[in-house]
Order: C-alpha cells, then structure tokens, then sequence
C-alpha cells in the first residue's frame, strides 16, 4: 500500500524543545542558569511527558500548556532556580521554538511528491499555532491535529484515530515521524507505517510496536517514502 500522508509529532520532532532553555542560557546575567541549563532541559522534557502519561491513566486531562509548567516548575526546583523572572522567560520562549534546520526543505520535499503532511502532537491548538508560525512552516502543512480535540494524550489510540479522519487514509497508508520511542512504537501497533528520528542515539524501547524505520534526523524522510 502507498504512503499517501506525512504525519508528524511536533515537540522534538520538528521543534527543538531544547531551545528554550539554550536561548535563555545565552542571556546576560544569566550564569547560573547557563550552567544548569542542560539539565533544567532534560528534567523539563521528561517531567512534561510523564505527567501526559499519569494523566492519561488518572484521567484527569488538562492541556499541554499546563503541564509544560508543571513540568518547568519541577525543574527549576529541583536546580535550585526557582526564579519567577526566569520562569517566565523560559514559557515565553518556548512559544518560539525553533525548527530544526532540516525541516522547511525535508516538508517541501514530500508536498513537491504530492503527499498530505500534518501534525499530530499533544500540544495545545494554541501553542501549535505559535510553533508553526515561529518556524514559518505553515504553507507545507495541510492540518495540525491536536489532543485536545479527543481530551486524551498521547499514546492512547483515539489520537491516532484523528490522522484517519482527517484525510480519509487506511493506516498502512500513513507514514508517522516521531523522535519519541514510545510514541513510534505506539503508532506502530496502530498500524502506522514509522520512523523514529532517534536523535540522542537511544536503545529501543520494549514495547508491543516497533518503529520500521531510525533515523538520526529528519533529512532523509522523502527518500524512506
């Protein structure tokens, strides 16, 4: 069966979640933070997923705003950098995330080839408008899905239910992108065909679905399809 649509997860994938805190670390009279800033990143990420997956099974959804500084908050603590001033730098900045470079061209590429392309991810409407046009990748995308359409975060297989009702595809028709092992390997047991854009060089999660395709960024995706 042909691929006929792209789907992309968002944060991670085609935006540099990092580069929030790099930006900031930059700034004068920011030293202290330029030092911890690797590790205020990392814990950042990982709080902000976690708390998707525990909401998830609690059933007690909110959107992807809040737990974006839920999980920022945890971080800072847990750096001793619990500033207000360097809070809110940080959530300004994470509206205007960066897109990889590769990006524009590798999504211009496959609409060239007449593909659908869209994102699936779990941000809010919102904060996916904000990365989109910070990126200026709009013109390239047909639709940007979000979670808060179903009230469920990612992995849970509503989500992936979104891509087929959008564009009238069978899964096996679909080609899903994510640097998220969990989630490659969710979408594969959906019957998505995927690759995992596996940027930090990290083991394969041991789950029911595995990612048909890995990658070390996003360049080569048009020639996979």
């Amino acid at each position: 069966m042909p691929i006929t649509t792209a789907i992309f997860d968002a944060y991670g994938t085609l935006f540099d979640v990092a580069a929030a805190a790099r930006e900031a670390a930059g700034e004068p009279g920011r030293e202290a933070f330029a030092e911890a800033w690797p590790q205020v990143a990392r814990d950042w990420r990982l709080k902000q997923l976690q708390y998707t997956w525990l909401r998830a099974v609690q059933g007690a959804h909110c959107d992807f705003w809040q737990v974006t500084q839920d999980g920022l908050d945890w971080a800072l603590e847990a750096a001793g950098l619990a500033e207000p001033e360097l809070r809110a730098r940080l959530l300004q900045l994470y509206w205007e995330l960066s897109a990889y470079p590769e990006v524009p061209g590798m999504l211009q590429a496959l609409k060239a080839r007449g593909l659908a392309t869209g994102i699936l991810s779990n941000g809010s409407p919102a904060m996916l408008e904000g990365a989109v046009q910070s990126a200026r990748v709009g013109d390239v995308l047909d639709a940007v899905l979000s979670v808060e359409d179903v009230g469920v975060f990612k992995p849970a297989s509503v989500v992936y239910d979104m891509v087929g009702a959008r564009f009238r595809c069978a899964p096996g028709e679909v080609l899903f992108v994510s640097s998220n092992g969990w989630d490659a390997a969710a979408a594969a047991a959906y019957g998505f065909r995927t690759v995992w854009v596996n940027r930090a060089g990290e083991p394969v999660d041991r789950l029911p679905g595995k990612p048909e395709t890995i990658l070390t960024d996003l360049t080569r995706i048009p020639e996979v399809i």
